[in-house]
């Protein structure tokens, strides 16, 4: 009896009386608002489902009170005119920290005119240029034999910059085999030695001369830069790979020839090249500073520039990107967080001008730190919030279209009444 009771009182809570299916009365305005409520109650769950799979992010700004840190610089960038031997890169920032020529971590692939590979991948080393002097025995035995090589008397006459007195090609050649090359009369002191091409340049650098002919010079016999120059014209370089460096102001350029620094001014040596037109349209295909972020865009990822130039001449000169790095962090939903860093940019192109002072082809990042950082973090909607949207669109839809068709069959009822008593007109 207190079971019947209990369930029996359970049955008074029923808050969902139910109707004999003999009192129901179907019309057809009530299908249509049922297939019409459906279609809405699925276009809304749809919807709340999106917005559930969908993450929103909010962004902050704050200080950055970041010391010490590194920035690494991705970048890929294709020269459809400049061969690779004739590239180098340098970068440099405020602090003083300078890097010339940088090879680690900095990859070419040789390209024809058509823009085909020409060669495997390698990556780039300035050392892969330099051949190793021929042995003591070998030089000597050149020497002895009369095996001067051509030019090597042009030489001692006099290089480029009124050098006098050099060594000729078979003196040169025997004091080489005893470790002591001629610098071509461009030594600081009597007895001062240069043993291979780079310190005969440098020997020259130091003295202030051109030395655009390296043909009479024996020690560059030993170096394929010259070599490598004259194989590669006409053709183009695809250059990438990673630069990590301070997290200061600074840039770094890609630039024609060797360089090098003559007390506080950056120097490229780009006397072998001659009267040489040195083209540097180019196609940067990513740059980025540091890891990207999921839906972080570049500004400079596939951009072209001199593409439209009508001649060469058009595309020679300075390019110069000055870039914006504002330092940004990323939280996802899983709370792992990035440190990357986004850009803005402006460019600008300076025409090559002839003359001493002319512009050094070349294309120039130039880029700063803004001191404000950038918080990204990821939020998403739980799955409760989901739950109680989907029971407020199934229940709100079916309350109202029930008051729509409890209106409409009201309506209906009423009408036919009074036409049944002849009073609707």
């Amino acid at each position: 009896m207190s079971g019947g009771g209990f369930l029996g009182k359970l049955k008074a809570l029923d808050a969902y009386p139910k109707i004999n299916e003999d009192f129901f009365t179907k019309t057809m305005s009530g299908g249509i608002i049922t297939i019409v409520s459906s279609v809405v109650m699925v276009l809304l769950f749809l919807s709340e489902l999106r917005l559930f799979l969908t993450t929103s992010s909010a962004h902050e700004l704050s200080v950055d009170v970041g010391r010490g840190e590194k920035i690494k610089i991705h970048f890929d960038v294709t020269f459809p005119k400049v061969p690779c031997a004739w590239l180098s890169l340098d970068a440099m920032d405020i602090s003083g920290e300078l890097h010339l020529d940088l090879d680690h971590d900095v990859y070419k692939q040789r390209l024809n005119a058509n823009g085909s590979p020409v060669k495997e991948v390698e990556k780039h080393n300035v050392d892969a240029t330099k051949k190793k002097p021929p042995s003591a025995v070998n030089a000597t035995a050149s020497a002895a034999a009369g095996g001067a090589p051509a030019g090597g008397a042009a030489g001692a006459a006099g290089a480029e910059g009124g050098a006098a007195g050099g060594a000729g090609g078979g003196e040169n050649a025997t004091a080489l085999a005893n470790g002591c090359g001629s610098c071509y009369g461009a030594e600081d002191k009597q007895g001062d030695c240069c043993n291979t091409c780079d310190e005969v340049r440098a020997a020259y650098r130091r003295k202030g001369w051109a030395l655009s002919n390296v043909d009479h010079i024996e020690q560059c016999a030993h170096d394929l830069y010259t070599e490598a120059i004259k194989e590669q014209a006409g053709e183009g370089c695809h250059m990438w790979g990673m630069l990590e460096v301070n997290k200061v102001a600074g840039n770094f350029h890609f630039a024609p020839g060797r360089s090098y620094q003559q007390g506080s001014m950056h120097v490229h040596d780009i006397a072998p090249f001659g009267d040489a037109v040195i083209d540097f349209r180019h196609v940067i295909h990513k740059l980025s500073f540091g890891e990207p972020y999921p839906g972080m865009k570049n500004p400079l990822d596939g951009a072209k520039a001199g593409q439209a130039a009508a001649a060469a001449a058009a595309a020679t000169g300075m390019f110069q990107y000055f870039l914006k790095v504002v330092p940004t962090s990323y939280t996802d939903l899983s709370n792992k967080t990035l440190s990357t860093n986004q850009f803005s940019v402006t460019e600008n192109f300076r025409e090559a001008q002839g003359g001493a002072g002319r512009t050094l082809p070349g294309v120039f990042f130039f880029y700063d730190l803004s001191p404000i950082k950038v918080k990204i973090v990821e939020h998403g909607s739980s799955f409760l919030s989901f739950l109680t949207s989907v029971c407020a669109i199934v229940g709100g839809v079916f309350t109202v279209s029930g008051i729509v068709d409890a209106f409409v069959y009201t309506g209906t009822r009423m009408i036919k009444k009074k036409m049944e008593l002849g009073k609707f007109s």
